[in-house]
């Protein structure tokens, strides 16, 4: 993932752009207009010829702004992993937007469409990436999103960076614990984090 510092420093003076794409789909499946300072960066909109879904757990497509695995379909995805059937079948999946027989890559991205113009209609969406769905952690039985906590608290204009993980309470039960570091000059209030 691109940081905001990076953009920060290399973006002024400078047409910087953020590339998407699985290995499995070809390379870059998406790509930002310019990078601006200070905007959340994201992973852009889809190429020519690239179908993506943001999809929940039982393959729905979620709304904007709502979190949810990144789906690739298109003639850019491969076919699957040599002589790896079963990891093929987890990965490669069938696409029930497409036509018969059509697939569909399952990243493993936790990603979210955004606007990005509301008064501009063409192209005005675009895929934040919040992380990795491997870190999802069970807690009483609700799946938790460890990115999504992440992404929502390094929207905060004084948070830095954030990370949560799941981790065991004396109890032996699962609870979730946010590392945060504040931005420079900036003291954190971890009432304001909870809420």
């Amino acid at each position: 993932a691109c940081p905001p510092e990076l953009v920060a420093r290399w973006a002024p003076g400078r047409r910087m752009y953020n590339a998407y794409g699985p290995t499995e789909t070809t390379i870059v499946c998406n790509i930002t207009d310019t990078l601006v300072p200070g905007e959340t960066v994201t992973i852009g909109h889809p190429v020519c010829g690239i179908d993506e879904l943001i999809l929940d757990g039982r393959l729905h497509p979620v709304p904007v702004g709502v979190a949810g695995e990144l789906y690739i379909a298109g003639p850019g995805v491969t076919r699957g992993y040599h002589d790896r059937p079963g990891l093929t079948a987890t990965r490669f999946v069938a696409d029930p937007f497409g036509p018969p027989g059509a697939r569909m890559y399952r990243t493993g991205d936790v990603t979210r469409w955004r606007i990005r113009d509301p008064h501009r209609p063409a192209r005005s969406v675009t895929v934040e990436y919040l992380g990795r769905s491997d870190f999802q952690v069970k807690i009483r039985g609700f799946r938790i999103e460890l990115g999504e906590i992440d992404a929502a608290l390094s929207d905060r204009p004084d948070v830095a960076f954030a990370v949560t993980l799941g981790r065991a309470a004396p109890s032996g039960e699962q609870m979730l614990v946010s590392y945060v570091l504040p931005d420079a000059g900036c003291t954190l209030d971890p009432e304001q984090l909870s809420a």
